[in-house]
Parts: structure tokens; sequence; C-alpha cells
């Protein structure tokens, strides 16, 4: 029996992380991302995965042919863990760029509107950078 795994997925995917945090801005994070993925931007995927060192998760992620990060808040966990992991070509979107401030920015839907269209635009925009 041949025990060779091949990927037949033909194109890597275009992998979007969030920090989920425990604020407001951490929420508008990841409902942008869910977003995004509902929308078919790209899949979403565990960046607690990257942070733990997970080997399959590690691997997809540095097979994905896009990376999209976005950022509650100016700490940037979700850009700090992918460069940790040494994942180094990803496009980020921090929602303070954006006008939002942790603590003072409630759950609309308008503002995880805004994200999307601001992570959907930083994907649009050709090869990842950091």
């Amino acid at each position: 029996m041949n025990r060779d795994i091949n990927c037949a997925c033909g194109v890597a995917p275009t992998l979007i992380f969030a920090c989920s945090g425990s604020s407001d801005v951490g929420e508008i994070a990841d409902r942008a991302a869910r977003k995004l993925m509902r929308d078919g931007a790209g899949r979403m995927y565990c960046l607690a995965g990257v942070g733990g060192r997970v080997s399959g998760i590690l691997l997809s992620t540095q097979a994905a042919e896009s990376i999209l990060a976005i950022d509650g808040c100016p700490l940037a966990c979700a850009k700090n863990t992918l460069e940790k992991a040494e994942v180094t070509r990803f496009h980020h979107v921090q929602l303070s760029d954006l006008g939002m401030v942790k603590g003072d920015s409630p759950v609309t839907e308008d503002r995880i509107a805004k994200v999307a269209t601001a992570g959907m635009a930083a994907l649009r925009n050709g090869p990842p950078g950091t």
C-alpha cells in the first residue's frame, strides 16, 4: 500500500488570523475575520496553534498563498505570534489604524464591516509584506 500523501488542493489557501482578545476590539477583529471567511476571502485559521507551534498548523501556515492578520489593539498579538513562528509575509490590519480604541469601541455591524473591508483591501494589494 502506498502511504505517500500528496496535496491535491492545487492552490495554497489564503489564511485569516484574528487576535480575538477579551475586549471590544478583539471581538470586532474576530467577527470581521469570520465575515471575511463567510464572504470567501479565505479560511480563518488557528492563531493559538501557531503560538503553540503545532506542526500541522505551522506547515499549513507556511504553505499559505496569502495570510491576513487582524489585531484589535496595538499590542498586535496576531502579528507578533506569526513573527515569533517565523512567518513574515502577511498582510496586517490594526483596528487602531481604523479609529477604534480598546474599551471605547462597542461592537457594531458597521465596525465589523469596516474591518472586513480593510482586510479585503489588504489581501487585494498584492504580495504580502510585514
